[in-house]
């Protein structure tokens, strides 16, 4: 019953990456990849962490400065340029003209995931993440596979 919260993720993944089927926003997204290396990855999740710590309901549970913020985006900012001008230009631009904005979004969506994905590898946030496993109710899961 553990592989449950992997197969939830895995299942998510799946999903996120059959959305993005256009052959143009594919290259984008594999040239977005391709020219990215694990900090960069980092620092992406970093991001997405950091944005996402603005909502009220996460603003509680962290301590993020408007300085780190601004940090973040800065970094950020020099990623997506670095990305889309001089490394995926001719995708870039490609995927602009037969999609504009949310060709982009799904070409930045497979990367996000790749990121994610790294972190996710981290024994550490792995075990954090499967951590909600051991309040199942495993009775009701066996009993759902039985039916």
């Amino acid at each position: 019953m553990r592989i449950l919260p992997s197969l939830f993720l895995g299942l998510a993944l799946i999903t996120s990456q059959a959305a993005m089927a256009n052959p143009v926003t594919n290259q984008l997204g594999e040239c977005l990849k391709s020219n990215t290396n694990g900090k960069d990855r980092t620092d992406l999740a970093r991001w997405i962490f950091i944005s996402m710590s603005a909502h009220p309901e996460m603003s509680k549970l962290t301590t993020i400065t408007p300085a780190i913020r601004t940090e973040a985006d800065r970094g950020m900012a020099q990623l997506v340029t670095r990305l889309l001008i001089d490394n995926c230009a001719e995708q870039s631009r490609a995927v602009m003209q037969a999609e504009g904005g949310q060709g982009m979004l799904s070409a930045f969506r497979s990367l996000g995931e790749v990121a994610m994905m790294e972190l996710m590898s981290n024994a550490e946030v792995s075990a954090t993440i499967s951590g909600y496993t051991k309040f199942l109710d495993q009775g009701k899961f066996e009993a759902l596979l039985r039916k």
